[in-house]
């Protein structure tokens, strides 16, 4: 929120649930970093644990998708539970794309049990294999987890926190309902506040920040996401150099930061998890 000189004010957010059982604490600072590690796509979990321990100095909390890129991986949820039983915190992506309203309660139930309880809701980009379910959206989805949560099934489990993604364009009025938004990833800070300062809504919001890893990632990236803004200068510069990536995404967390408009980032540091760790550790 804004004070009446202009300036953000980064808020203390209540959060609507009752006493943790999976011993993970939530930060009291007023900035977090959540770090999104890749799930694996074979069934072997030593390359996500190498990311989670890695990236735990400086983390905050992690996400993990959901089949991400339309690919089949191991279940964001299973890997969610791996973050706790290391010591971490964890946001599983929940995407409505491979789902039914069946699937998706069994999906509710298995988080209960692994004692994950925050999820990003997402629509889930275009699948590889097969097609969209289209039984479920992210409103259903939302209004489905706070309907559990308030059921006699969940009665003795704390309530889920659900999220919601917000794109760099008009926020829809139900989106308002979530426990906290994740915002497009963009490359441009001023982009990201200029967003921030016509959507002043009064929960957790957190800035999308990718490292760029090269300049075929960014065409790729240009190709999927059309209104994504990647500038020449910082492209030509990885391709010179690619630890120039893992610099830029950095100094953008840090002025974000210092801006005051956000709860946090979310921060995907693609395959240069190992260089982000470092140079955060050293900023922060």
């Amino acid at each position: 929120m804004r004070c009446g000189c202009g300036r953000w004010i980064v808020a203390s957010y209540p959060v609507r649930m009752q006493d943790s059982t999976a011993g993970h604490e939530r930060p009291a600072r007023g900035f977090e970093l959540i770090c999104e590690i890749e799930p694996p796509t074979r069934p072997d979990l030593t390359h996500a644990r190498h990311q989670i321990g890695v990236l735990s100095p400086v983390t905050d909390a992690f996400l993990i998708p959901d089949n991400h890129i339309g690919r089949a991986t191991v279940s964001s949820i299973a890997v969610a539970h791996e973050v706790q039983a290391m010591g971490g915190r964890s946001i599983a992506c929940v995407n409505s794309r491979d789902r039914n309203l069946l699937g998706f309660r069994r999906d509710l139930l298995t988080a209960a049990a692994y004692g994950v309880e925050e999820f990003l809701f997402v629509r889930g980009d275009k699948p590889t294999a097969g097609n969209r379910t289209s039984d479920l959206t992210v409103r259903a989805m939302m209004d489905e987890a706070r309907a559990a949560s308030e059921g006699p099934v969940f009665a003795d489990m704390p309530a889920f926190r659900v999220g919601a993604a917000a794109g760099l364009r008009p926020l829809p009025a139900w989106k308002r309902a979530a426990d906290f938004l994740f915002v497009q990833v963009s490359y441009s800070v001023d982009a990201l506040l200029r967003w921030r300062d016509a959507h002043p809504v009064e929960l957790p919001v957190y800035a999308g920040v990718m490292v760029l890893a090269s300049a075929g990632m960014a065409r790729r990236l240009a190709a999927t996401i059309p209104d994504i803004d990647i500038p020449d200068d910082l492209v030509h510069a990885v391709e010179r150099d690619q630890a120039a990536g893992v610099e830029a995404a950095c100094d953008q967390v840090l002025r974000l930061r210092d801006s005051g408009a956000f709860a946090g980032v979310h921060l995907v540091p693609v395959s240069r998890y190992r260089q982000v760790a470092t140079r955060l550790e050293d900023l922060l």
